[in-house]
C-alpha cells in the first residue's frame, strides 16, 4: 500500500465530496483542502500533526512517496518497532512478535529522527559521494591534460630524434664525399704525374727520331757508324723508361667503389618502424573520502541513552603510585596501562589491579592509546616523536617523527590522531607515516581527543571548552560552561556518542548528551576525584578508568 492520493482530500473523499488538497499531513497520511486544514490543525488528535504544502509534497522522490507508512497486512498505523527483525508493527502484528524483546514505541524512535546522528551520517554520505564523483571527474580530466602534453612532449621528441639522425647522417655524407672526392684527386695527381713524364721522354725520343733521320742522310758512313753506340745508349735509357713504368703497375687501371657500412645498409631494411608507442595504465592513488560502515540504517537506529538514566558501578580502586599521570587505557585482555610524565615511564596493571609491569627511560611519556597488535602509542608532548611500545615483549618497537609537539591521541582505521599544540589536530598514518592535518585551530597545551564514527571531540583548556567536529574539520558543537567544567583534560565517548569529560579544576566528572546541548555531572571530589586528568572508556565492555593526576585510578562499570 503506497500514500493516498494527494491530488484530492482524504477527508472530503470520505464524505464522497471531491475537493484539491492544498496540504499533506503524512501522520495522517492524507491530503486536507482549506476547511478540512483548519478543523486538522485545531481538533486535539491533530493540532500537532506537521503539514507540508501539496506542491511541496510532491517535490519528494517518487520511491519516497510510495512508502507504505501502514501495515500492509492489516492496513493499520505502525505503532511499534521490532528491533529483532527489523520492522515496523501495527498493533495487530504484535501476536506474531511475542517472543521478540525490546518492542519499541515507534514515536519515540522518530521523534528526533531529523536531527539523529544516523540522518546526519546519510546526509554526510551524500555529500561524500559527490564530492569523490567530483574528485574522480578532476582526476579524469587532468588525465586528459597529461595525456595532450605528453603527446606534445612525444611530437617533440620524434622530431628532434630525427632532426639529430638527420645530422648525424649529413655528417656522415659529407665526410664520405670528402673522401671519395680525396681518393679522385689522389689517382689523379698519379696519373697526371705518369703522363707529364711521358710527355717529356715523348719530346726526347720525337728529338732523336729527327737526329736519326739526319744523321741517316746527311752523315758520313763513319760518323754513321760511330753514332750508333751513342744512338744505342740513348735507346736503351728510353727502352730502361718504358720498362720501370710497366714494373711499377703505374699503368693499373684505378678503379672508385664505395662499400657501405653494413648497419648502415640494415636501416631500410631491418629497422621498419621510427619507433613505437606505447600506452600504459598506472595505479593512480586516488585519494577519496570513504567513511567507516554503518552499523544499521535509520529504521533500526535506537533511541540513545539519555544521560539522565546513566549510571555508574564502582569495580576497583587502583593505586597506581604514580605522579603526573598524563594518559591511562584499558586494553583488550582488561590490562590497565598509566603513562607517567614526570618519571618517565608507563606501568601496567592486570586486570585485577595488581601490577603487571613497568617500562622506564621512554623520555616523555603523555597519552597512551591501544592500537592494536598487542601495541600502544605512547605520545610525548614537546619532543615531537611518538613510542610505539609492544607491550607483550615490553619494548619499544618503532619511535616516529612528527612535525610538531603531541599530547592527547586517539586511534581509529591505522591512523593515529593527535593534539599537536599550536598546529591544531593532525592525524599520521601508521603505516607510511604521512602526516595531513584535521583542523588548523591552535589548540592549549595538554589537549586531549577522542572519536567515535566520523566525529572527533576534543578539549581546550585555555578557553574551558568541549569542541564536537567531523573529520573535515567543520564543527559540530561546542559546550562551555566554567561553573561545570573548568580546566577540561580527559576526554573519551560511549556507543551512543555520550561525551565524558575531566574537569581537572572543577574535580569532576561530566557527561555531555551527543548535541552537545545538555550535560550531568556523574563524579566529583565525593568520589575520590582529586585532580582528575584523564579517563577512558571501553566501548567493548562499557568500563571506564579514571585517572587523577596523582596515586589514585578508579574502574567503573557504565549502565
Amino acid at each position: 500500500m503506497m500514500a493516498s492520493n494527494w491530488n484530492n482530500c482524504g477527508v472530503c473523499d470520505y464524505r464522497q465530496v471531491t475537493k484539491p488538497s492544498v496540504v499533506w499531513c503524512s501522520e495522517c497520511d492524507e491530503g486536507l483542502c482549506g476547511d478540512c486544514k483548519e478543523h486538522h490543525s485545531i481538533s486535539k488528535s491533530s493540532r500537532n500533526h506537521e503539514t507540508v504544502s501539496i506542491a511541496e509534497y510532491q517535490k519528494l522522490p517518487k520511491e519516497i512517496l510510495q512508502i507504505a507508512t501502514v501495515c500492509k497486512i492489516h492496513s493499520e498505523k505502525y505503532e511499534l518497532y521490532c528491533g529483532k527483525h527489523d520492522c515496523p508493527c501495527c498493533k495487530k502484528c504484535v501476536k506474531s512478535h511475542n517472543d521478540c524483546k525490546g518492542l519499541t514505541d515507534i514515536n519515540e524512535i522518530i521523534k528526533t529522527v531529523k536531527t539523529s546522528n544516523a540522518f546526519y551520517e546519510i546526509e554526510e554520505t551524500v555529500l561524500e559521494v559527490a564530492e569523490n564523483i567530483e574528485r574522480i571527474k578532476t582526476n579524469r580530466e587532468n588525465n586528459f591534460t597529461s595525456l595532450e602534453k605528453q603527446r606534445r612532449e612525444i611530437e617533440e621528441e620524434i622530431k628532434q630524434t630525427r632532426t639529430k639522425i638527420n645530422r648525424h647522417l649529413d655528417g656522415l655524407q659529407n665526410d664520405l664525399l670528402k673522401e671519395l672526392k680525396a681518393a679522385e684527386e689522389k689517382e689523379n695527381n698519379k696519373i697526371q704525374k705518369l703522363l707529364t713524364d711521358l710527355k717529356t721522354k715523348e719530346i726526347e725520343i720525337t728529338e732523336f727520331k729527327d737526329n736519326i733521320a739526319n744523321f741517316k742522310q746527311h752523315a758520313s758512313k763513319l760518323q754513321a757508324f760511330l753514332a750508333i753506340k751513342h744512338f744505342e745508349t740513348d735507346i736503351s735509357g728510353a727502352e730502361k723508361f718504358i720498362h720501370s713504368i710497366i714494373k711499377s703497375e703505374a699503368t693499373n687501371r684505378a678503379n672508385i667503389s664505395c662499400q657501405f657500412t653494413k648497419s648502415l645498409a640494415q636501416i631500410t631494411s631491418s629497422v621498419q618502424k621510427f619507433g613505437e608507442i606505447n600506452v600504459s595504465s598506472d595505479p593512480f592513488n586516488l585519494s577519496i573520502k570513504k567513511r567507516k560502515q554503518k552499523q544499521a540504517q535509520i529504521m533500526v537506529t535506537m533511541p540513545s541513552n539519555n544521560i539522565n538514566d546513566m549510571t555508574l558501578t564502582l569495580q576497583k580502586r587502583i593505586n597506581t603510585e604514580l605522579s603526573n599521570v598524563h594518559g591511562c587505557s584499558l586494553l583488550p585482555d582488561g590490562k590497565m596501562v598509566f603513562s607517567c610524565f614526570g618519571q618517565h615511564k608507563i606501568k601496567v596493571f592486570k586486570s585485577d589491579g595488581s601490577e603487571d609491569f613497568v617500562m622506564n627511560d621512554i623520555k616523555r611519556t603523555l597519552d597512551v592509546v591501544y592500537i592494536g597488535d598487542n601495541s600502544i602509542a605512547v605520545t610525548s608532548g614537546g619532543f615531537k616523536q611518538i613510542n610505539l611500545i609492544d607491550t607483550k615483549n615490553k619494548k619499544i618497537k618503532k619511535t616516529v617523527n612528527v612535525n610538531s609537539c603531541n599530547s592527547g591521541a586517539a586511534y581509529k582505521d591505522g591512523h593515529l590522531i593527535y593534539c599537536a599544540d599550536e598546529k591544531g589536530l593532525q592525524k599520521i598514518s601508521l603505516n607510511d607515516e604521512s602526516i595531513t592535518n584535521v583542523i588548523n585551530t591552535k589548540l592549549s597545551n595538554f589537549s586531549y581527543v577522542t572519536t567515535l564514527g566520523d566525529k572527533l571531540f576534543y578539549t581546550h583548556r585555555d578557553n574551558n571548552s568541549v569542541t564536537c567536529c567531523n573529520y573535515h574539520g567543520t564543527i559540530l558543537w561546542t559546550f562551555c560552561d566554567t561553573s561545570v567544567l573548568a580546566l577540561p583534560n580527559g576526554i573519551s565517548v560511549d556507543n551512543d556518542c555520550n561525551v565524558f569529560v575531566l574537569g581537572y579544576k572543577t574535580n569532576n566528572m561530566v557527561v555531555i548528551s551527543p548535541d552537545g546541548k545538555h550535560f550531568r555531572q556523574l563524579l566529583s571530589r565525593e568520589d575520590g576525584l582529586n585532580g582528575p586528568k584523564v579517563l577512558h572508556y571501553d566501548t567493548s565492555t562499557n568500563k571506564l578508568l579514571v585517572a587523577n593526576y596523582n596515586n589514585t585510578a578508579f574502574l567503573y562499570d557504565v549502565k
